[in-house]
């Protein structure tokens, strides 16, 4: 069913500041072109008790915890008591939520990290959205361009959904967990509870709270038990 890949199966929009650009989308990757123009209007509405604007349109929170050697580039929205450790590279275009942690190394551009959302070592993440408590293991990747260039089309029951996109990572749902090392292939969704096994390639749609173990082998967590 289509369902499983709309925002609001995916997606907890409680947990997150960019619920007010979500909601409007069937589908969540509807957003990613608008990710930019969001937080240059909603980073103006933050409390300045709460946030610190560095730059033109970075707007960090005063409990966030930024290193020195780590690269910020707006837009920009860092949330309250968010780690963004050293050598982390903020391209742009990012919405990091509450209780994140952007690790070492750590590159994104054009995402939306829900509230405690980790990616700690040596992850790239780009024009993707990570649902809440998601959780990506080191040396993991969202590979946003196909090799052809062409734009990505999410295959869902039969039906070939045109994105319209020729940049499109992946969307996790809330606690998918991606084990070290893997690559999710453009237009990839991960379901919610999902865990994916290290050193994995995964292209697709997942379904929610299964077990990826290859490509020939995904099974529902009751049947692991």
């Amino acid at each position: 069913m289509k369902s499983v890949i709309e925002t609001t199966h995916l997606l907890n929009l409680n947990e997150t500041a960019a619920a007010a650009l979500l909601r409007h989308c069937t589908y969540p990757w509807e957003a990613l072109p608008s990710i930019g123009s969001f937080i240059k209007e909603f980073g103006k509405t933050l409390p300045k008790e709460d946030y610190e604007q560095r730059q033109e349109n970075i707007w960090i929170a005063r409990s966030a915890k930024i290193f020195p050697s780590a690269y910020l580039a707006g837009p920009l929205i860092i949330g309250p008591d968010t780690e963004v450790r050293h050598c982390a590279f903020i391209r742009g275009n990012a919405l990091i939520g509450a209780n994140c942690v952007v690790g070492n190394s750590t590159e994104l551009k054009n995402i939306i990290l829900f509230n405690n959302v980790q990616v700690p070592h040596y992850n790239y993440v780009g024009d993707s959205i990570l649902g809440y408590k998601a959780h990506m293991g080191a040396g993991s990747i969202t590979s946003n361009v196909k090799s052809d260039k062409s734009l990505v089309a999410v295959n869902c029951c039969g039906e070939k959904i045109e994105t319209g996109l020729k940049k499109f990572g992946a969307i996790l749902g809330d606690y998918a967990e991606i084990g070290c090392n893997s690559v999710l292939n453009p237009g990839s969704i991960i379901g919610s509870g999902t865990h994916i096994y290290p050193l994995s390639m995964v292209r697709g749609i997942i379904p929610p709270q299964h077990i990826y173990k290859s490509a020939k082998e995904i099974i529902p967590k009751k049947d692991q038990l």
